[in-house]
């Protein structure tokens, strides 16, 4: 197996890594331009750059590029750094590309209604690879979801028992009921899943939670959960909702270090405030069958 392919393998496991390239040489190093070191999440390594310092050096960033998911280039003078005086260099130069190497991410979406159809289209423009989920027949089709990886239409107890949800993975409930979300989002909270989101209003995901933890789930479980769901634009109609949504998810993919204006009641709960509302309010799903 070469790295190419170990990459994808890495990929298609839900893992991340770093890929080491050596893209300038100048003088004499103990390997060659284009040379290529991926380091793996669990810090075991596929391939070489050379050994010696500048490898142990390149394997710590490659640690931190994978976790920031930012790439970085590294300059060594094997000249002039005593260190890397082992015997195994020749005084060269080089530099080395490290870039991440991050799985396909995943978006599953519970619930194929009009916030779902929506929410659909701007996540799948912005790269995320959409799995949608509804035990609806009419609503989980393929006709409402050309482009997605994958439609369930199934029961979701049935359907949440064979997905393998990993770190990479993102999940937003959106059902069309209080009982549909909090089925859901028992399972989720269980979850590796990077993101877990959930729409409607402060007080029915105070309710939702109280059941939840009379059942025995932890109290803090619950602080990861984006509830109500996406970053307070003003949101009113489902395709803003999506908007909102789509931004959170975003924000959450990059890591935006800045302060964000979210719905989540979880950043305001200090405040005693009880009257915050969500636009997600606006966003039930409809019950009848779509028009043909």
């Amino acid at each position: 197996m070469d790295i190419y392919e170990e990459i994808v393998k890495l990929r298609n496991a839900g893992q991340r890594g770093a890929v080491a390239t050596i893209v300038n040489v100048r003088g004499s190093i103990p390997s060659f331009k284009t040379a290529k070191m991926l380091v793996r999440e669990d810090g075991s390594i596929f391939g070489t750059i050379g050994g010696g310092c500048v490898e142990a050096d390149v394997w710590r960033a490659a640690r931190e590029v994978m976790e920031q998911e930012k790439p970085r280039t590294l300059s060594f003078d094997l000249n002039h750094d005593p260190k890397y005086d082992t015997g195994l260099v020749c005084g060269g130069t080089l530099e080395i590309f490290i870039e991440p190497v991050l799985p396909p991410v995943l978006l599953y979406i519970f619930g194929a209604g009009h916030v779902s159809t929506s929410l659909y289209k701007t996540a799948k423009d912005v790269g995320f690879d959409v799995t949608v989920i509804d035990d609806r027949e009419a609503y989980a089709s393929r006709e409402r979801f050309p482009e997605a990886r994958e439609v369930i239409a199934q029961d979701f107890d049935q359907a949440m028992n064979s997905l393998q949800i990993t770190e990479a993975a993102y999940i937003v409930i959106v059902t069309r009921g209080h009982r549909d979300d909090m089925q859901v989002l028992r399972w989720a909270v269980q979850t590796k899943a990077r993101y877990v989101g959930m729409i409607g209003s402060k007080r029915k995901t105070i309710g939702i939670f109280r059941e939840l933890q009379k059942e025995g789930l932890s109290s803090q479980i619950f602080e990861r959960v984006h509830a109500p769901i996406g970053l307070d634009i003003g949101a009113v109609t489902p395709e803003e909702i999506a908007v909102a949504i789509t931004a959170e998810l975003i924000a959450v993919r990059r890591k935006a270090e800045r302060a964000l204006p979210h719905m989540s009641w979880f950043l305001n709960h200090k405040t005693g405030d009880e009257n915050l509302t969500s636009a997600s309010d606006h966003a039930a799903e409809p019950e009848t069958k779509p028009a043909e």
